[in-house]
């Protein structure tokens, strides 16, 4: 990289890292996620040809960065909702309900599907089992499973979709 290209960036994050951080904390409530980002669009500015020559590099940088924080916003809800209908489908499909107008042969199979249920929670990683059981049985939201775990949301997402993977393979969710 050329000397002149370096020290205007290495300028551009002194000036501006701080403040670009709480700004994308601000926007992803993530101090996470508003560092990676913020780290990404760095990088974005190093990829131009001659950032130094931009009019205004402060407001392209927080721009591209806002950009990113808007993008991430938009999978995190694409992602929850996918989640959200993952579960409900879960429910669904896996009521288990002990009517006493169901016979015998009824009642064993609900039996034998709690069980099946069990054992799938009871071989999951503690991690995302953990994190399965806030949402689901204490109706805990992704930000309060975070604080709870003391883990990013990001993380509790992905536990989340590790147990519905986990339940899947041991076939006790149906497949689409």
């Amino acid at each position: 990289m050329e000397q002149s290209k370096r020290s205007f960036l290495e300028e551009l994050f002194r000036q501006n890292g701080q403040p670009l951080v709480r700004f994308l904390s601000a926007k992803l409530r993530d101090p996470q996620q508003a560092d990676e980002i913020a780290q990404e669009a760095y990088l974005r500015m190093q990829k131009l040809h001659e950032p130094e020559r931009l009019d205004n590099a402060r407001a392209f940088l927080f721009q591209v960065a806002a950009n990113m924080a808007t993008d991430q916003l938009r999978r995190q809800q694409l992602h929850h909702k996918y989640v959200q209908a993952q579960l409900e489908r879960s429910l669904a499909d896996n009521e288990v309900s002990v009517d006493v107008e169901h016979g015998p042969v009824e009642q064993l199979l609900a039996e034998e599907r709690v069980a099946q249920i069990n054992a799938a929670l009871d071989s999951m990683k503690p991690k995302p089992r953990q994190a399965f059981l806030l949402h689901r049985r204490s109706g805990l939201s992704y930000s309060e499973i975070a604080k709870e775990m003391g883990v990013s949301v990001s993380s509790v997402e992905k536990y989340i979709l590790a147990a519905l993977k986990h339940f899947r393979d041991k076939a006790v969710l149906g497949r689409d």
